[in-house]
This record gives C-alpha cells, structure tokens and sequence, in this order.
C-alpha cells in the first residue's frame, strides 16, 4: 500500500484465519443470526457467525457524526455511512480483493475520508436511497449477508453523565469525561427501518456487540419497534461485553452496570446470555475477572494468561466478579465468563475463543432443556 493511503486499525483481521475452518453448524436449516451494533465491534462477531455457517446480516445505529461520516452528513445530507462500510467490508467474500482493500483506504490529505464513505454517501445520491446504495455495494464487495441501517430517519443521540452533565451529538458522547448513564434519540419518533424488523424477528440468535455500549449497541435499541421485533422473536438474545475501557462512555463501569445499561435501555427480560471476558475463575467473597465455572458454553481453546487489558496505559479491564456475576443472572441472563482476550492483541477478541463461546450458546439455544 501506498504511503498516501492508509485504513483504521482493526481487531478483524485476526479474524480471517477461521474463515476456512470447517462450519459448525449444519447446511441444513442453518442458523439466522443477526448482529446489532456498530461498526467497531460488530464486524467481530459478523466474522464468527459467518465461519460458523450461520446466514448472517448485521443492523447497524445510525446516529454517528464523527469524523469523515460528520461531515458528510452535515455537508452532504446524507445517512452515515461509517459504520454501515465497516460492517459490509466483514461481509465482503475475499478480504484481499483490491477493490475490498480500497474500500477501506482512508485519505488523510482529503478530510481523513475513507473511499468507502464516499462511495456509499455518491450512490445515496445516485440510486436515490441509502438501502440502494448499501445494496450495489453489497454486490461489489461480494457480501456474503445483509446490512440494515435501523433506522433512515436523521437522528441525534443524546445523553447524560453519571455526574449530571447533558451531552448532545454521538462523537462528543463517545468521549465524555465521565461515564454515561442514559442515552436518548432527540426525536422520539424515528421510524425503524423494516428489513432490520424483518431480520430481526426472524433471526434465531441475536447479537449485541461487542463495540461502544452508548453510541454503537443501545443507539438501535432507542429506535421504535427494534425492542419489540426483539420480544417477538422466537431467537435468543446475547450480548458480548466489551474487553475494556478505552472510551469516556464507560469509564469504570463494570460489567453488571454495561447489563444494568442495556436492561434499563429496552431489554429487560429480552436478555437470555452475557458473554464477559475473565482471565482466572471467579472466587467467591473476589473481585479478580475469571471464568465463571458455574456457567459453561463448550470448551475454550484460548489459553489463560496474566497479559490483558490492564496491561495497556490508559486501558482497564471491564471488572467482573463472583457475586456481580450471580447478580446478573437473578436479574434473567445467563453469565458466560472466559478468557476472551487475545493475547498479542490485549483489547482485542481472541477470534477461537469467540468462536468457542458462540458455538456454546448455539448449542445450549438448540437444548431441549431451553
């Protein structure tokens, strides 16, 4: 690659090498999962369900206005492209593909816009609607399942801080000073895009995460009618607890308050699993993160390891203990704790030990006893 382009870094690529590995699931009646989220860490989970062999397609919030996809939509007029082109480049048949590869290049003398971005907010323009656009790019990239923007409304998410401060705008959310304790949609009436409902209320396993709790994962949840598909859905629902810190949004916040989060934000009693990363088994009376050994989701590959998050400056690891974890589960879901960490990569997935929790959850949803 030239030293004029450049793409954002991301967990992903550690993802590619279980591309090939052998599905999980059989070709019959396969698996319709549905991701919901952003463009972060969405696109992890969008690559393990696909290796899996699960139809997959993700439902991704509309309500970035950061960076390249900011000023596009203040200057262009246009939906948010951003997280949408992350999660179609997941998708795409060949990551090596050059027109796959340029997707992602990022111009740094050009406003930091990415060619994704702008293709994506030039076909809006050109085929008349942004599902039209997400759609030819589908077929360019060779995707091989479907993104929903779950709402084309023109939102702004809203919000306020554990201290009491209102923020507005999803960027300047991202990176409060303080974690956030509410999020809201400035106009409480957006429409829900129907084929994310149809996706949705059709999909035997749902995904949350993982990604940014406030401005990636709950955003699709505050749009009319994405709670409800998820109650009407006959699919389990689970949501994949980021590694750690690395954002204002949750600074501190343990894993039962990201539950405690996504219950008080629509999905009280819509939660069956938690999946949370734990280095060393929880004790009770300890606070140390571990592998919950009440609870098991089939064997785990990765090996444990005192590398983690905490590891990196400025990064800390999503707390959870013995107790929180019983908390959690007598408030409905069920908590998978393992090792999850990468270890080359400390904030990143290990992709087989997702894999390895994912295959568990499909498994005990296909149970008698569920």
């Amino acid at each position: 690659m030239s030293q004029a382009f450049k793409t954002d870094p991301s967990s992903t690529e550690a993802f590619q090498h279980i591309r090939e590995a052998d599905p999980v699931l059989g070709s019959v009646n396969p698996t319709r999962a549905v991701v919901i989220g952003g463009g972060t860490g969405a696109p992890s989970s969008i690559h393990t369900l696909l290796s899996m062999g699960a139809e997959t397609s993700a439902v991704v919030a509309m309500a970035d206005d950061g960076g390249s996809t900011g000023v596009l939509r203040e200057r262009a007029h246009v939906s948010p492209p951003g997280d949408i082109r992350k999660c179609l480049v997941a998708f795409a048949e060949d990551p090596q593909d050059p027109y796959v590869r340029a997707f992602k290049y990022r111009f740094d003398f050009a406003n930091n816009h990415t060619l994704g971005n702008l293709t994506l907010s030039a076909l809006e323009d050109a085929a008349g609607s942004f599902p039209e656009a997400i759609r030819i790019c589908e077929r360019m990239l060779g995707a091989r399942g479907h993104v929903y923007p779950s709402t084309l409304d023109n939102i702004v998410l809203c919000g306020k801080t554990c201290d009491g401060k209102t923020i507005e705008g999803q960027a300047d959310l991202s990176h409060s000073a303080t974690a956030l304790e509410s999020v809201w949609l400035k106009d409480e009436n957006a429409t829900p895009y129907p084929e994310a409902i149809k996706a949705i209320c059709e999909a035997d396993l749902i995904v949350l995460g993982p990604g940014s709790l406030f401005t990636s994962i709950i955003p699709n949840l505050l749009v009319p009618g994405v709670c409800d598909a998820i109650r009407s859905s006959k699919g389990k629902t689970l949501f994949v607890c980021s590694l750690a810190d690395m954002q204002g949004e949750t600074w501190g916040l343990s894993a039962e308050e990201h539950v405690d989060a996504l219950l008080s934000h629509g999905l009280d009693g819509l939660l069956d699993y938690v999946l949370i990363h734990a280095p060393k088994p929880l004790r009770p009376g300890g606070s140390e993160p571990g592998s919950f050994e009440a609870v098991t989701a089939g064997p785990s590959s990765a090996t444990e390891t005192t590398e983690g998050p905490d590891a990196v400056s400025g990064i800390r690891p999503v707390a959870i203990s013995y107790d929180s974890a019983h908390r959690i589960q007598n408030r409905g879901p069920m908590v998978i704790a393992r090792n999850l960490v990468d270890p080359l990569r400390p904030t990143w997935h290990d992709p087989q030990a997702l894999r390895d929790a994912f295959t568990g959850v499909l498994k005990a949803c296909r149970s008698p006893q569920m």
